[in-house]
């Protein structure tokens, strides 16, 4: 299916998106409010003639100085039809939350821990959104345009992973 065609198809089974208008290089890309992304998801990758099963990747861009803000972007992927499909939701920097997807994709589940800890931007009703990269004391989120690049982190005394184990660590078993 062309980009032009999956589009086409789009209109008709998902009526809040809008089609992408700038330069996507031949790709299929949608806009959709982040009220409609939970649903939208589901059935993108639940309709027959769309079926994405795969999400690529999920991440946020940051464009500083603009309303709304954030984008988080999902790449997805149909395995059975072999096409794919960018969805961006424009969130406002005052309110950086979005649904979680790891409801309808496992693979959300890093994603979106690494997009909330480099980002800023929640996932609301993720299963385990804690940091995944950088470690839990540390102040900020490092890939925001407006991170000031020589702040100082707090010290944290070095941790023996088996004497002192990370907080979250569960006992095998």
């Amino acid at each position: 299916m062309t980009a032009e065609a999956l589009l086409q198809r789009l209109t008709g089974l998902l009526p809040d998106a809008r089609p992408f208008t700038g330069e996507a290089r031949g790709e299929a890309v949608v806009l959709l409010d982040r009220g409609a992304l939970p649903a939208a998801l589901r059935t993108l990758r639940d309709d027959p003639e769309t079926r994405f099963d795969m999400l690529s990747d999920l991440t946020v861009v940051d464009y500083l100085g603009r309303s709304p803000r954030f984008e988080v972007v999902y790449q997805l992927y149909s395995l059975t039809h072999r096409h794919r499909l960018r969805v961006k939701v424009p969130v406002a920097a005052e309110d950086p939350v979005v649904p979680s997807a790891v409801g309808v994709w496992k693979s959300a589940n890093w994603a979106e821990r690494e997009a909330w800890d480099m980002f800023g931007v929640r996932f609301a009703g993720h299963p385990d959104l804690r940091r995944i990269l950088m470690y839990p004391e540390f102040v900020g989120h490092p890939l925001r345009k407006d991170y000031p690049l020589l702040q100082r982190q707090p010290l944290v005394p070095e941790r023996d992973p088996i004497a002192r184990p990370w907080p979250w660590a569960r006992p095998a078993g």
